[in-house]
């Protein structure tokens, strides 16, 4: 149906054009074939001209709608593929090259200083100019527009909605685990924030051949899947990339610098990389070892002897949270639970070590 409307409102233009050009075409036409033919003078030259135009233009109408549809496609099929955000930067900064045509281009068309094919081919390079700029500048846009919008949240509203600021994942904290324990205790404020090229590598390893990589990956995976569906935790997929880098934490120090959020990871070489580029990081290791239970030297502890130390006669237990206890003629105890007091308390890089002796033994002293 709506291709037999096409084609009449085909025709219908194809008639108006025929009688537009009736004095320039028409009438030259008709005065060759008149004395050819031995006709006179025909009459109605208007209507002979809208209907030879009409049928025209209606035969051509098919061919011209499967023609556009075709581009019409096309241009649905790479809109499909262009990023939401790409989209976004490139029709403000084409709205700008509008403008900036307008204001540039302008005086000279109305004052008739400019061809109107230069001054359409000015438009649209300028439009185009707009559109581009806007694609390369889209982080720096967002970064103005968030800064913009937090100001307003902070400085506006008082003590109604709260600025929340982004907090990135890297790959190596999401396979941990442990931010999704962190997350539904309510100590992590603000809003999560998944980059898409993080996504891709964990699926990377989700899919690798070696089965320790791949059960890495797949726990990751489905931290993910709880920290959306079970916790009550706001998270955002960025759906941005940086082409122009390769490797996944220099992307992450980017995208923190641009959303103006701070990287949460348990990678101590990307903690460095961030701290060295002035970029907030939260190092779940470091939360870890702060939440230790403090011991200080002198104190009781009622802890079991597990195995043999390094040196003769140690032996070694473990608290709740991990860290290693060193007892001092503790290998005859291996086993047993025993109360032991704290001589001394070392802080490594590795983590905390504590280092007791049973108290029988200073009762028997």
């Amino acid at each position: 149906m709506m291709k037999r409307w096409f084609q009449l409102l085909f025709a219908v233009i194809g008639g108006v054009l025929g009688v537009q050009w009736s004095d320039t075409i028409g009438r030259p036409f008709f005065n060759v074939i008149e004395p050819v033919f031995g006709w006179g003078e025909i009459k109605g030259q208007e209507v002979w001209m809208f209907g030879l135009g009409a049928l025209l233009f209606y035969s051509f109408s098919s061919l011209t709608l499967e023609y556009l549809l075709s581009i019409m496609h096309k241009g649905e099929e790479r809109v499909g593929t262009v990023p939401a955000a790409d989209l976004f930067a490139g029709s403000l900064g084409m709205v700008m090259g509008l403008l900036a045509a307008s204001m540039l281009l302008g005086p000279f068309e109305k004052a008739g200083m400019a061809n109107p094919f230069l001054y359409a081919v000015g438009v649209v390079l300028l439009a185009w100019a707009g559109y581009r700029l806007g694609v390369v500048k889209k982080e720096e846009i967002f970064s103005i527009l968030e800064k913009r919008q937090s100001g307003r949240d902070r400085g506006g509203q008082g003590e109604g909605k709260r600025y929340e600021e982004h907090k990135i994942l890297d790959t190596s904290v999401i396979i941990d685990g442990r931010i999704a324990d962190i997350c539904k205790t309510g100590f992590i404020e603000g809003t999560l924030v998944i980059p898409e090229f993080v996504l891709e590598e964990l699926q990377h390893i989700a899919d690798s051949s070696d089965l320790l990589k791949r059960n890495r990956g797949r726990r990751g995976l489905d931290i993910l899947n709880k920290i959306q569906k079970e916790l009550d935790v706001k998270v955002l997929i960025y759906e941005g990339d940086f082409d122009e880098i390769s490797e996944v934490d220099s992307k992450l120090v980017r995208l923190a610098k641009v959303l103006q959020g701070k990287v949460i990871t348990n990678d101590f070489n990307l903690n460095k990389v961030c701290e060295l580029q002035g970029v907030s990081v939260l190092n779940i290791n470091d939360l870890a070892n702060a939440v230790k239970p403090v011991v200080l030297p002198g104190e009781e502890i009622l802890v079991q002897v597990i195995k043999d130390g390094k040196e003769h006669g140690q032996g070694v237990a473990y608290l709740d949270d991990g860290t290693m206890i060193v007892v001092e003629g503790g290998r005859d105890f291996i086993g047993t639970t025993l109360d032991v007091l704290v001589t001394s308390v070392l802080q490594t890089s590795a983590g905390r070590m504590i280092f007791a002796k049973p108290k029988l033994l200073e009762k028997a002293l």
